[in-house]
């Protein structure tokens, strides 16, 4: 089943409040990765359109009556204005989104359409719980008041894979925080900013508080080290992080870095993979393989890795690959024609290297059109081979033999990241025992799902900060401290 979509133009850019044209005539035209198909297209944001965002932003922030002055109810209110304006557009932004990067619909409407007003409402709550001041008794006698105040102007940075969700845990705490912002989306996934757009302008956020300019990486590179620019939140590849990181050090610019993963599942010896199979595949291969904190490293215990193969074989090959758009699609394609050629690269090399293709490793028979790669699982894989120490962002999972639980943590820990991981067993306790003991950002147990509720984020190259919980909040105030107060 080929599912059908509209095409979108848009020829302006959302700035202070405003649908304005842009400052050249340069677009993109992004293309189903379903069909090929063009799309439609939208502005390519220039340097002078960073300028004139940026000025917005900061004109929004200094106002003295201005959103960051407003009282926290205030603010929360309006917030809470723009959770509905995006709950009624939410069918048509997971349509967009899975037309554009190849999320299956059923996916995108669960998470692309749903959850920006999740994270509204929940830091809308938030805000009105913690407030901007507290009050402390000195050490020495003295009582200080602690206030958390919001940062400034803020660049976020949005990468193609969950071009919403992604925005959203930078705009809901920030805007809860009362800081001002300039969005940046990926020119994959440029068409569902503008219905983001349209319901910040609906739900009557003041001029300049949100702005959008999509942009390629060199204009991205231009708002990172924008002079007005008071906090940079980025989410994206380690590489691009680690140029982002290094602009913010010399500036002394506050940075939060999500970025990429090589996670693993511990599978244990008294585990049932048959029996969490929908689970497994939302830890390992969720959003066709492009999610930064999948388990794409299996660790099978030695004495059933034969057993643990064919079932994760078996789970692998059940899967229905299908266009995007399509209900009873569970795999969609890559993103891009660029980015299936980069699996298939992955794929010649975990070969190459003596890996054992079980299922997949190629194009799937029968879609002539787009950007389809089969899902794939490896056995027979060494933690040293390619395939289990870099980020594919694609379908391919490496099940990998242990031979004790102690190694098996080992084995996880030896990475240059640290974003996600899991631990499979029939004993919770015991799971959580082993999990205390990897070295990740967090750990899922029997499945991998990350809670608005709960700091997100990893260590070693995955990044720097955490989003999502009262530190995501935190992440977007500076505290003041006013000493010596009755």
């Amino acid at each position: 089943m080929t599912a059908t979509q509209a095409t979108t133009v848009r020829d302006q850019l959302y700035i202070g409040g405003e649908w304005i044209p842009p400052a050249t005539d340069r677009v993109f035209s992004p293309v189903s990765p379903s069909t090929e198909a063009a799309l439609g297209r939208a502005p390519e944001g220039t340097e002078r359109d960073v300028d004139n965002a940026v000025a917005a932003a900061r004109a929004a922030f200094d106002d003295p009556q201005g959103w960051s002055s407003w009282d926290v109810d205030t603010r929360a209110q309006a917030m809470e204005r723009f959770a509905d304006a995006l709950d009624r557009r939410g069918p048509e932004i997971a349509r967009l989104v899975s037309g554009q990067n190849g999320m299956p619909i059923t996916m995108a409407e669960a998470v692309e359409g749903a959850f920006p007003a999740v994270a509204l409402r929940y830091y809308a709550d938030l805000i009105r719980e913690q407030g901007i001041e507290e009050r402390r008794e000195g050490v020495f006698g003295r009582a200080t008041r602690v206030r958390h105040e919001p940062v400034g102007v803020v660049a976020a940075i949005v990468p193609w894979n969950f071009p919403q969700a992604l925005a959203f845990v930078k705009i809901a705490p920030a805007l809860a925080a009362g800081c001002t912002l300039v969005i940046k989306p990926s020119p994959e996934t440029v068409l569902d900013a503008f219905v983001m757009a349209e319901a910040a302008h609906e739900a009557g956020l003041p001029p300049g508080v949100l702005n959008i300019v999509p942009a390629g990486r060199e204009v991205g590179a231009y708002l990172v080290a924008h002079p007005g620019v008071d906090k940079v939140g980025f989410t994206g590849s380690t590489e691009a992080g680690r140029s982002i990181a290094e602009t913010c050090g010399r500036l002394l610019r506050p940075v939060t870095l999500e970025l990429g993963g090589k996670s693993a599942a511990i599978v244990l010896d008294d585990a049932d993979l048959a029996q969490h199979a929908s689970e497994f595949v939302d830890a390992t291969l969720q959003n066709n393989g492009q999610t930064c904190y999948l388990c794409t490293r299996i660790l099978a215990p030695r004495t059933r890795y034969t057993e643990v193969v064919d079932t994760i074989t078996d789970i692998v090959r059940s899967l229905r690959i299908g266009d995007a758009l399509d209900p009873r699609t569970q795999i969609g394609p890559l993103v891009s024609e660029r980015q299936r050629a980069r699996v298939e690269g992955y794929v010649t090399k975990g070969r190459a290297a003596g890996g054992r293709v079980t299922t997949g490793g190629n194009r799937p028979a029968g879609l002539d059109y787009g950007f389809f790669y089969e899902p794939t699982v490896f056995a027979d894989v060494s933690n040293n081979d390619t395939i289990a120490r870099e980020e594919i962002f694609g379908p391919v999972l490496a099940v990998i033999p242990y031979d004790t639980e102690q190694e098996a943590v080992a084995i996880a820990n030896d990475s240059e990241f640290g974003l996600g991981g899991s631990v499979w067993s029939s004993d919770t306790e015991r799971a959580i025992g082993l999990a205390r003991h990897i070295q990740s950002g967090g750990i899922g147990i029997n499945s991998y799902s990350h809670d608005i509720g709960s700091p997100f984020g990893g260590i070693k190259a995955s990044g720097l900060g955490r989003e999502q919980g009262p530190e995501g909040l935190a992440a977007y105030q500076h505290s003041k401290t006013i000493y010596n107060v009755p």
